[in-house]
């Protein structure tokens, strides 16, 4: 199923996004979303991106060095797509963003989301394995749509078909309803969890936490 929409969306549109896992590397679809580990820098960088505007980082609080804190290099990066869908003039513009990805086995597995129907970057999830935690972020431009919703979804299937794991937990601020409703609404229930959470740039947040249970599995892997 997931190989078959991911070759359907190459076929129509020339992305060239990995159409199947492979040892250290994963992809997934959903109705609207493509995701995958990074091929290039380009693809980390404007996944990063999704998430840095000063909506995003309300709840985030991020360090300054983990965002892209110019708001037109933001918006540029969104703008483009994987390796066809960036123009060839960027590239030899920003040759370094062409060079490949290598995930470390030391951070937690993080993927890109990419939009089906525009091909542009959209979003990233990741992972944190030893906890069993996943998190994600959609770009200003997709959210308010119900995407949300597959995106935790495709967490919860990368979490438990992908990395083996039978349970996976999520916690988001008391305030942030929207982040809340997608995660019920893709099948996560509450449970325990810390009551705050301190962000990296010092602020405290009150907390809630859901899990989603279940049957584990896992594909290809070093």
């Amino acid at each position: 199923m997931i190989r078959s929409l991911l070759r359907r969306r190459r076929a129509a549109s020339g992305l060239p996004v990995p159409d199947a896992c492979t040892p250290g590397r994963h992809a997934l679809a959903t109705r609207h979303l493509l995701l995958y580990t990074p091929v290039t820098h380009l693809d980390v960088l404007a996944a990063i991106a999704a998430g840095a505007d000063p909506e995003a980082q309300r709840w985030q609080g991020n360090q300054a060095e983990q965002v892209v804190s110019d708001s037109d290099t933001r918006q540029a990066l969104l703008r483009l797509g994987p390796a066809d869908a960036t123009p060839r003039w960027f590239i030899r513009s920003n040759p370094e963003l062409a060079e490949p990805f290598e995930p470390s086995p030391e951070m937690p597995e993080f993927m890109v989301c990419v939009h089906r129907n525009t091909g542009r970057y959209a979003g990233y999830l990741e992972l944190d394995h030893d906890r069993g935690e996943i998190g994600g972020t959609l770009a200003p431009e997709y959210r308010g749509q119900g995407l949300g919703v597959e995106l935790f979804l495709a967490g919860a299937e990368f979490a438990h078909g992908h990395a083996g794991l039978p349970t996976v937990r999520a916690g988001t601020a008391t305030a942030n309803l929207a982040c809340r409703r997608a995660l019920e609404r893709a099948g996560f229930v509450p449970a325990p969890g810390p009551a705050r959470y301190t962000l990296p740039d010092g602020r405290e947040l009150d907390s809630v936490w859901y899990r989603h249970e279940g049957a584990a599995s896992a594909c290809a892997r070093p």
